[in-house]
């Protein structure tokens, strides 16, 4: 069972898997810090000075100041704020993976229209057909 389980770890599609689960986990990482830090502001300051972060419903009715209050404090809050910001990191990140799909699919469209290199070539001189790599034809022993 060890013998079959490490020959399973050890394939490749396993190890790609592996460094695409790191590489999305850093790409969330940074899509995360680009809403956060770098747009949510903006458009908050637009909207009147909001920090979306801040955005919350106090279930408990005592009317905490900042969502830290009342988290703080242990009181329910429906976190809208927040669930805004996850919904525009989760569009960020849908777009980027609809930019590479689309790429990668545009390349592999262009691999599959480009003709394949036959095997066969006609010898100009007796017209037949030889193999592609042939430096002399075998049927009229013409040099090519």
């Amino acid at each position: 069972m060890w013998q079959e389980f490490k020959k399973f770890a050890l394939k490749g599609n396993v190890i790609d898997l592996a460094v695409g689960v790191i590489v999305g986990t850093a790409f969330g990482k940074i899509t995360t810090s680009l809403v956060n830090d770098i747009i949510m502001p903006p458009i908050g300051l637009l909207l009147g000075k909001i920090n979306f972060a801040n955005l919350f419903i106090d279930l408990s009715g005592t009317g905490y100041n900042t969502l830290a209050d009342a988290q703080a404090a242990g009181a329910p809050a429906i976190n809208y704020g927040l669930f805004i910001n996850t919904v525009i990191d989760f569009l960020i990140v849908a777009f980027a993976v609809f930019l590479l799909i689309r790429s990668f699919n545009r390349l592999r469209l262009a691999d599959a229209l480009l003709p394949d290199k036959p095997d066969v070539k006609d010898c100009p001189y007796c017209f037949s057909s030889i193999p592609a790599k042939a430096t002399r034809c075998p049927h009229c022993t013409s040099q090519l």
